[in-house]
């Protein structure tokens, strides 16, 4: 597949997506590079801004099998990978298979239910297997998280560990709609009861699991040059020395965001990366990742703006 073919086909899947879900373009773009890298996304956002609609009507655009999870706080491992029931008619123990075996898992609310439930999802996300009882189930490669959280309420909800955000491609903030879009899908949706459907709302599968794989495929062999590689390196290690954060950003978040910017590029019909690539992505990829200092939270710094700043300072490639 050429790279042109990439922007054709993640072309398709935006205006599939857009029969259902008004807006959200940046979110359908993050999820589109999430897929083609191999990576996980974490969505958050106020209550009705389409999160569920949203991961929905990906699934069925790309074709991928699609599995939900609601987190609550009595959940537990068990109720995500599942567990080997013994069966009196055969005298033997029978893999019941969760929900976790699925190609597009929504986690939605993941920051209702204890780390203890949240780290089932470890070895998911990050080896795409998972072992119940010493024995090793494989997931299939295209295996991706979407996960969702809520920032309005905190009681009864969990901060998700930091081993756990680490695992997350990226981590973007929806927004409320502007005006022309509310009112948009107001006029859309406004006289639907119920549940969406992307299926009713004529969301179409335009993709399937040996396109996805040429198409990652394809991501793989987008060009990373030796100055590109440099400026992502710096820019990590800019989050580690900076006076405002405690935690920087891991090695692993140097190499996803490498990964992140060959889809990207790819996405815009590129078969080569620019400084452009990482820049655009450095927010939504690094921003879960930092933990500021408790000098800047007191100054009411917030991470968008200290990265800001970072990306600000580090020279970037000519």
């Amino acid at each position: 597949m050429h790279v042109n073919e990439v922007r054709t086909l993640a072309g398709r899947i935006r205006a599939e997506v857009a029969r259902a879900v008004v807006g959200q373009d940046d979110a359908v773009d993050l999820l589109l590079t999430a897929l083609f890298a191999g990576g996980h996304v974490l969505l958050e956002g106020p209550p009705g801004t389409a999160k569920t609609l949203l991961a929905q009507s990906f699934a069925r655009a790309v074709g991928l099998d699609y599995g939900r999870i609601q987190f609550t706080p009595d959940l537990m491992p068990g109720d995500i990978i599942g567990s080997n029931l013994f069966n009196f008619q055969t005298s033997s123990f029978t893999l019941t298979r969760g929900p976790v075996f699925c190609e597009l898992l929504l986690a939605d609310e993941i920051n209702r239910t204890p780390p203890k439930t949240q780290a089932a999802l470890l070895e998911a996300m990050q080896e795409r297997r998972i072992t119940i009882d010493g024995e090793a189930h494989a997931l299939s490669p295209r295996f991706t998280v979407v996960a969702t959280q809520n920032p309005i309420e905190q009681q009864g909800t969990y901060p998700l560990p930091e081993a756990q955000l680490d695992r997350f491609l990226f981590k973007h903030v929806l927004a409320y709609p502007g005006l022309d879009q509310e009112r948009a899908i107001i006029a859309a949706h406004g006289a639907r009861t119920g549940q969406m459907d992307p299926a009713a709302l004529g969301v179409e599968t335009v993709a399937e699991a040996a396109i996805i794989g040429a198409a990652v495929d394809t991501v793989a062999d987008v060009r990373l040059t030796d100055e590109v590689i440099a400026y992502v390196a710096d820019l990590v290690r800019a989050t580690r020395e900076s006076a405002d954060v405690e935690t920087g950003a891991s090695p692993r978040a140097g190499a996803m965001l490498a990964v992140a910017a060959r889809a990207r590029a790819a996405l815009d019909g590129r078969d080569y990366v620019i400084p452009d690539d990482v820049k655009i992505l450095a927010l939504p990829a690094l921003r879960h990742r930092l933990v500021l200092s408790p000098a800047a939270e007191i100054e009411g710094r917030r991470v968008e703006q200290v990265l800001a700043g970072l990306v600000e300072q580090v020279a970037a490639p000519r």
